[in-house]
């Protein structure tokens, strides 16, 4: 078992602090929302969508957001309900913001990423998920290099799933595992069999999906070293072709659910840290690569292959081999991101649907980036994506500057003149280096207890 020595522990309750997860500059809180206004948002639409069109195409994420019932874990925007008559409805208004969208385009979208996320995109039937799929890919270019992924539940994705979405392109799918041990998966309200796991997963790669990816979490309730071993020795076996690690965020404040349990259910900073550096440990013996943060690939995985090239890059769906600069996000909380602005949706099925019926797009809040937002968001990307980033004299302000000598003297980063690069160690902590440069985070505008915290 792999045991950390007290410098490593020492440097975990140092740097274990309410930290944001940089899917983005400025992050979301840091919003300056009361200036932004929908005029603005859709001159910015007009704006980058041709340019980014042109050079690489655009994403698209889809927020599917219901589910049977509550996985009390999770810190998605979801909607629980067993009615599956909010399939239909729901989609039709999905399809229609994406026409007040067409409408200010312009010119047919180049459609390179699409990602469903939720929620549960699976809750919907293969037949709605088609109409919708094929009502979106209707209007847009396809291309011959695209990623088109989607989250599946165990439980409730089918063979006919599959082939339906494989059938329209899609050759990625993500299966939310989070734990095999029953205990574990019985206070979270996730409990599934790994005899449904090991069956889509095999549904999958026989029907000629690429890619098959398993998220895991640690730092859950009630997991232990032993618990998450052995969790991990299955998942070994079934071999994913990528393993998101993600760490337990436990935010009761916004995630009322989480509630069902206390902190003393919880793992403590050192021993959670343990939980994964006994998986990275175990993934590394298995043959995966360290890819980003919080993220396992085979060697052959294209994110592996971005990883090495220097091609990976970040976005509000995660780390991804392809890089566009124009993101699309419908559906409910979805955002849209064109580089130089930020937009979220409002985050009720029903406010959501009561404004796409008034011809309106949904957002209900933004920010326009400032040349200094788009500068730090630069370096935040790097360190995120290659672990190292560079800059011009006197390009960053001094109190970044004071915080990145206090990272080199705990040995996360090595520091040169005008560049740093990360360390083995501080490949733990890359969210706490990604800190050091967010102007926003450090002001006393933005209440940090808001943030999951960093370990």
């Amino acid at each position: 078992m792999y045991m950390e020595t007290m410098d490593s522990k020492q440097l975990v309750q140092k740097y274990n602090i309410p930290c944001p997860r940089y899917t983005s500059y400025p992050t979301v809180p840091s919003w300056n929302t009361a200036a932004f206004k929908k005029i603005q948002w859709e001159h910015e639409i007009r704006s980058n969508f041709s340019h980014a069109n042109k050079n690489g195409g655009i994403s698209l994420y889809i927020h599917l957001p219901f589910c049977e019932s509550l996985c009390t874990y999770c810190g998605c925007n979801t909607r629980i309900t067993v009615n599956h008559a909010v399939e239909m409805p729901y989609i039709k208004a999905v399809l229609k913001e994406w026409k007040l969208y067409l409408n200010l385009f312009k010119e047919k979208p180049v459609l390179t990423e699409l990602h469903l996320g939720g929620g549960t995109p699976t809750f919907f039937s293969p037949k709605n998920l088609e109409y919708l799929i094929r009502s979106i890919i209707w209007d847009c270019i396809i291309p011959e290099q695209t990623s088109f992924s989607f989250e599946g539940h165990p439980n409730n994705t089918t063979e006919e799933h599959l082939q339906v979405l494989y059938e329209l392109g899609f050759r990625r799918v993500s299966f939310g595992i989070q734990d095999f041990e029953r205990r574990v998966q019985e206070i979270i309200n996730r409990v599934q069999p790994i005899e449904n796991v090991i069956r889509v997963t095999e549904q999958a790669r026989a029907i000629g999906y690429t890619s098959v990816n398993y998220d895991l979490v640690y730092g859950l309730p009630l997991q232990t070293v032993e618990s998450i071993t052995t969790t991990i020795e299955k998942v070994i076996k079934l071999k994913p072709d990528r393993i998101a690690f993600y760490s337990y965020a436990h935010v009761p404040w916004l995630k009322p659910g989480q509630r069902k349990y206390t902190e003393a259910d919880l793992p403590a900073d050192a021993y959670k840290r343990e939980l994964y550096t006994t998986g990275q440990a175990m993934f590394a013996r298995a043959g995966y690569e360290d890819v980003g943060m919080d993220h396992f690939a085979l060697p052959d995985d294209e994110l592996t292959l971005a990883a090495k090239t220097g091609k990976l890059h970040r976005n509000f769906m995660g780390y991804t081999a392809l890089h566009t600069a124009f993101a699309i996000g419908l559906g409910v909380s979805a955002i849209s991101d064109t580089w130089g602005a930020f937009a979220q949706n409002v985050k009720t099925v029903e406010d959501y649907q009561k404004l796409i019926e008034q011809d309106i797009i949904p957002i209900f809040k933004g920010h326009i980036l400032t040349a200094e937002d788009l500068n730090i968001r630069t370096h935040i990307l790097s360190v995120m994506c290659e672990y190292k980033t560079q800059w011009k004299k006197g390009e960053l302000a001094a109190d970044i500057l004071v915080r990145l000598k206090d990272l080199e003297t705990d040995g996360l980063i090595q520091l040169k003149e005008n560049s740093l690069a990360v360390t083995s160690v501080g490949m733990a902590f890359l969210r706490n280096i990604c800190m050091a440069f967010d102007l926003r985070y450090w002001s006393d505008q933005i209440p940090k207890a808001q943030f999951s915290k960093a370990v």
